[in-house]
């Protein structure tokens, strides 16, 4: 297959890339992490295939336009897992050569087997054995993911990589990825615990209950009840009617302030300004591992996490982190509390944040991954070999 031959589309969940580039070519401002890296990267890719297609699935409306020359935006406006026939459709239509799947949609992925289209699951997600129902299904998705069309399988993060292997995906094709990141925590300095009489809390993220926010506004009110004041900027979308209410409920409202969608590029100015950040998420939430946490060590403000299974190891109690167990709005009060209260520790874990983002970091990003397995010459398939799970890279990790 010639490279003028292969045709090239991605396919995600969320999002709207279409509203994303006319935004960034309009003002440079990027909504959410990497989106002008991907968007950059498609245009290189674009001059090495015939076309590169992103087909959006849950945008407002539904169109087909070409942005740049080789590059297509496609919105669906549709539920992937509920509208999946009317998805492989509209694919089928852009005759793919290879397709790139960023979220785990068993439809899509048996329509690429049984259309034999070489396919590249780039996942962000975990996948826990928990309950007979959850567990079918992740049989069911370790099925597909092991069929020989579906090439390779990235996951972002080591932690998802292996929950991958626990549900039967044939660890010899697993990838660990990451994002590429411009910022590292070596570009701020070391945080001290501030006097002050009302700290700043920071939650960056979608308001959604198994995120935990709920859990935040409880200890909000914890707090308030032992005297000690607290304000908290909460900067995503979602619910958030819903936690409004519930801060009303709880008596907080002067207390909670709703940002909605914050720009990226603000988004560590926001952490490095407040005084902790949380990141409360349940275990039922599919967290691969997310972006909040590079952010939080990024901008060394002092990180308060649940203990989601996705964190385990790279968040360690008292060293990088406090550490509390998710739904427990208590302790997570009391983890709080005891990290305002002790000015050494709160030091301590600011000091640890460059050496826990380090130990992060993967050497395989989102574009050297999905370019790679597009060329598949030898090197290419050498350097992904060299990069997979059981390559022996991770052990330390």
């Amino acid at each position: 297959m010639t490279a003028n031959s292969k045709r090239l589309i991605i396919v995600q969940y969320g999002g709207d890339y279409r509203k994303t580039i006319q935004t960034i070519n309009s003002t440079g401002i990027e909504t959410y992490h990497a989106q002008k890296y991907v968007v950059d990267n498609m245009i290189a890719m674009s001059k090495k295939v015939e076309e590169v297609i992103l087909v959006c699935c849950q945008t407002e409306d539904r169109y087909n336009e070409v942005v740049y020359p080789g590059i297509r935006t496609i919105g669906a406006a549709l539920d992937p897992f509920q509208e999946n026939k009317l998805l492989c459709q509209i694919i089928a239509e852009q005759k793919p050569t290879h397709l790139v799947i960023h979220s785990p949609i068993p439809g899509l992925f048996n329509w690429a087997i049984k259309k034999q289209v070489k396919t590249l699951g780039l996942l962000a997600d975990s996948f826990l054995k928990t309950g007979l129902r959850q567990r079918i299904k992740n049989y069911f998705l370790s099925y597909l993911l092991n069929n020989q069309y579906i090439e390779w399988v990235g996951n972002h993060g080591i932690n998802s990589c292996l929950s991958l292997q626990s549900i039967g995906v044939n660890p010899d094709k697993i990838i660990p990825w990451d994002w590429h990141h411009d910022l590292t925590p070596h570009s701020y300095t070391p945080k001290k615990l501030p006097k002050r009489d009302v700290f700043n809390l920071v939650y960056v993220g979608a308001l959604g209950k198994t995120k935990g926010v709920g859990e935040i506004l409880e200890a909000i009110a914890i707090l308030k009840q032992q005297k000690i004041s607290v304000n908290l900027q909460l900067a995503g979308g979602g619910d958030t009617n819903y936690f409004i209410h519930q801060a009303e409920n709880l008596k907080i409202t002067e207390n909670v302030q709703f940002l909605g969608l914050v720009p990226h590029q603000k988004v560590i100015d926001l952490m490095r300004q407040g005084d902790l950040v949380i990141v409360p998420s349940w275990h039922e939430y599919p967290e691969g591992f997310p972006l909040t946490i590079y952010e939080a060590f990024c901008a060394r403000t002092p990180l308060v996490a649940s203990d989601h299974p996705m964190f385990r190891g790279n968040l360690q109690d008292g060293v990088n982190a406090m550490i509390f167990p998710a739904k427990n709005s208590l302790a997570l009060a009391a983890s709080m509390t005891k990290l305002l209260s002790q000015p050494e520790l709160y030091s301590n874990l600011s000091d640890a944040a460059a050496d826990a983002w380090q130990q992060l970091q993967i050497p395989v990003k989102w574009a050297d991954l999905i370019t790679a397995w597009v060329d598949a010459s030898s090197d290419s398939l050498n350097w992904l070999y060299q990069h997979r799970l059981t390559s022996g890279l991770y052990d330390r990790k």
